[in-house]
């Protein structure tokens, strides 16, 4: 386990912890996925704000920050981001456990939020506050495709709305918002989505869990590590494109425990044969279940959230097959949405079934999602036979 002692200087609010004396610096720690997170907290640095808010509190609320010096706690955020290659999303959710240890959600929303804003914003984002009488909406100028957040474009900038599941739905017909207007902010970068690694959590953290699946006249069992802190990275990741859904990497331990095994399992097989033993192990080794019955709304699983609920529709399947097949034998594909089904397509040696032809290679159709019939490799569902597509993704290694 990593220790980490950052050197901030962090307000303390009353209960959070105890103080060794009056008006002396006090600490707090919380751990982050693997690492321990050290605060350093001064008195001095208090910043109140009203349950009801109004846009001058806001201002007042920053230009309070900015005396304090509380700008140091981002670049001691910044700081453990470098040094452990954090992609943005991960950031985020380091900026929301140090908001929480600083000023919980359950005792002020709109604090919280305030010092979720400031944090992001002071490590060099472009942001943007909207306030109605009753919610404060946080948003992060993002460049790429999200589909399930409310978007708004200012200065010919998308911004993105980090937290509106707080809320759930807004009528933004009935309900008005205006900006806060806090200083321009220079030379401001854009939020990303992509997830390239995850952290580097404990091998404690982690639960074994057999996945079984029959494979022909042969039944096969994996044992496989999973650690369910994966389900609070993602728990609030939003619906986006699947060039970054497809391509979230599992962490290291699940990874070990389950990529050598399938290699091993393969091996030997011709590649169209190990394919397909992939394929059927996303389609019959999980339970079948639509998002809105599992989850309420539409959400789109990384591969390793596949692998933990044990239950999935067909973009998370997708997902899984389509990144067991880039890992074990990095071949082309692409990526097949229906007007209500998802599938892949891959680039083999030599195309089986009606192929697709996409960028001069032809591709196969592996449904990685159970069907009323036990599909081959180039064979589509018959409903979905003279159904229009559109190729969302395209793979090449």
């Amino acid at each position: 386990m990593k220790i980490v002692y950052p050197i901030l200087m962090l307000v303390f609010f009353g209960g959070l912890i105890s103080l060794r004396g009056h008006a002396q610096s006090s600490n707090v720690s919380f751990e982050f996925y693997g690492d321990t997170i050290h605060l350093t907290m001064q008195p001095s640095m208090l910043v109140s704000i009203p349950e009801t808010l109004q846009n001058e509190q806001v201002l007042e609320f920053y230009a309070a920050l900015e005396r304090s010096g509380f700008s140091s706690i981002a670049d001691s955020l910044k700081e453990h981001k470098e040094n452990n290659k954090y992609d943005d999303w991960l950031y985020y959710q380091l900026i929301r456990k140090t908001a929480q240890a600083l000023s919980p959600k359950s005792e002020n929303y709109y604090r919280y939020t305030l010092y979720k804003w400031y944090l992001l914003s002071k490590s060099g984002y472009r942001t943007l506050l909207s306030l109605s009488n009753t919610k404060l909406l946080f948003y992060v100028a993002s460049d790429e495709t999200v589909y399930n957040l409310p978007i708004r474009i200012k200065g010919n900038r998308q911004f993105v709305c980090l937290n509106y599941h707080d809320y759930g739905n807004i009528d933004f017909k009935s309900e008005a918002f205006i900006d806060i207007q806090i200083k321009e902010q220079e030379l401001c970068k854009s939020f990303s989505y992509k997830v390239s690694q995850l952290p580097d959590f404990k091998q404690t953290d982690y639960k074994e869990k057999e996945i079984q699946f029959q494979y022909y006249e042969s039944e096969y069992h994996f044992k496989v590590k999973l650690n369910p802190q994966i389900k609070t990275i993602f728990k609030n990741y939003p619906v986006v494109d699947y060039a970054l859904q497809f391509n979230i990497p599992l962490s290291k331990e699940t990874y070990g425990s389950l990529i050598p095994d399938l290699k091993k399992k393969v091996k030997g097989m011709k590649t169209r044969n190990g394919i397909d033993f992939l394929m059927h192990f996303t389609r019959y080794a999980f339970l079948f279940e639509p998002d809105e019955t599992a989850f309420g709304k539409e959400k789109r699983m990384s591969p390793e959230e596949t692998l933990i609920y044990g239950q999935s529709d067909c973009e998370d399947r997708a997902a899984l097959f389509f990144y067991l097949v880039k890992e074990i034998y990095k071949r082309p594909m692409i990526v097949l949405v229906y007007p209500k089904h998802v599938t892949i397509a891959v680039n083999l040696d030599k195309p089986i079934g009606k192929p697709i032809l996409y960028n001069g290679k032809t591709y196969s159709i592996c449904e990685p999602t159970p069907q009323k019939e036990d599909l081959p490799i180039g064979k589509l569902a018959p409903e979905l036979e003279h159904e229009s597509y559109i190729i969302a993704y395209g793979y090449a290694p």
